[in-house]
């Protein structure tokens, strides 16, 4: 037993070193000249509920673009008493409103993009999360990149940010530290097909195409599958070079880990087989477990290194955001958090979204469990 958590420990440091070099390498195209681009007039959807902490700021970041050319902005919400929509109050007329109570569906946020699709004004259309703040030369890098041949999507990787306490900084670590490398690393290596909900880029006719966002109204994973239609018609999706911020929220543990079951159930059901062999990314857990069932000094060599290759590839994904994301003492208990919602996810069959409780069905597909 020692002997086989020793094993998955130095696999899983192995996992990390290569994260941390993918991500290095990808820090390059970051730095690199922006593909030259015509800027055209971009409508720009997001999907709102409830209060955030800062986000007029992350609005207002979609706002303050290097882009000469026109930018509509539509901000959705199902509730004329909307937490969020005091925010918008600052912003006027420069972003349109869409306030609709009809539901269409289990996914509360697809149900949102129906209701505010008749609002959109212009060809190139962009998708992104209420919790996404961006970089000025983010609608530069995400058009350039729609605009390569046979692309007919494009996302953007992304790095948290703690905006509510020491819980959110935890949930922003699981994000930059755990989630980016793997992503990056996935690509990489070509194993998954990614669409990310930070942002789905792509032409009103190929939203047409896909059938609409009604589609995609009883989906938990609706950006994958947003991804995998697009696929479906023969063009891909493809990462822009850009890293945009994911701004957690949480404020207390049962919250953060709600909301991490949420997103691990859902990349399970999507990757079952692929999901398991997420256990090598865990190396710390299984070094800790090698040590008790056989101490040793191999053995805390072991959790040293486990602990200083995610130390290492934190510093790479920090140099690569340009920022911290959270202290390095933390890590160590992001890892085991991380394992711990690893192995529950397994048991999950049920998920908490925005005050619903939805159950999860074949296929990706869910039902409202409770509202």
């Amino acid at each position: 037993m020692a002997a086989t958590a020793a094993a998955l420990a130095i696999m899983g440091i192995g996992w990390v070193l290569a994260a941390a070099f993918v991500a290095a390498r990808f820090r390059r195209r970051l730095r690199a000249p922006r593909a030259a681009v015509a800027p055209e007039p971009a409508t720009i959807l997001k999907p709102l509920y409830g209060a955030e902490p800062r986000l007029g700021d992350n609005l207002r970041s979609f706002q303050d673009q290097h882009w000469p050319a026109p930018v509509q902005i539509v901000a959705g919400v199902q509730s004329s008493d909307d937490g969020a929509l005091p925010a918008l109050d600052i912003f006027g007329t420069s972003i349109d409103t869409v306030i609709e109570p009809r539901r269409h569906g289990a996914n509360a946020k697809i149900g949102n993009l129906i209701n505010m699709a008749s609002a959109i004004r212009h060809d190139l259309v962009l998708l992104s999360d209420s919790d996404i703040a961006v970089p000025k030369d983010y609608l530069d890098r995400v058009a350039a990149t729609l605009a390569a041949p046979g692309v007919g999507a494009a996302t953007c990787a992304y790095a948290g940010r703690g905006d509510s306490g020491i819980w959110s900084v935890l949930g922003a670590a699981g994000i930059s530290y755990h989630f980016l490398p793997s992503v990056l690393l996935s690509v990489a290596l070509r194993t998954g097909d990614v669409c990310m909900g930070s942002t789905i880029a792509m032409r009103r006719e190929t939203l047409d195409r896909i059938g609409g966002f009604a589609r995609f109204a009883d989906i938990l994973a609706d950006d994958h599958a947003i991804g995998a239609a697009v696929r479906e018609l023969g063009q891909s999706v493809a990462i822009a070079p850009v890293i945009v911020t994911h701004a957690s929220a949480e404020r207390s543990l049962g919250e953060l880990v709600r909301h991490e079951l949420r997103w691990a159930a859902t990349v399970r059901d999507l990757n079952p087989g692929g999901y398991v062999g997420l256990v090598l990314t865990h190396p710390l857990p299984f070094a800790l477990l090698a040590a008790a069932l056989a101490p040793g000094w191999s053995t805390l060599a072991l959790v040293a290194a486990a602990v200083g290759a995610r130390l290492g590839a934190a510093s790479v994904i920090d140099r690569m955001v340009g920022r911290k994301t959270a202290p390095r003492w933390l890590l160590p208990l992001r890892d085991l958090l991380s394992f711990g919602v690893f192995v529950a996810s397994f048991f999950v069959r049920n998920v908490s979204w925005r005050d619903t409780q939805l159950a999860m069905r074949k296929a990706g597909r869910i039902e409202i469990k409770r509202a």
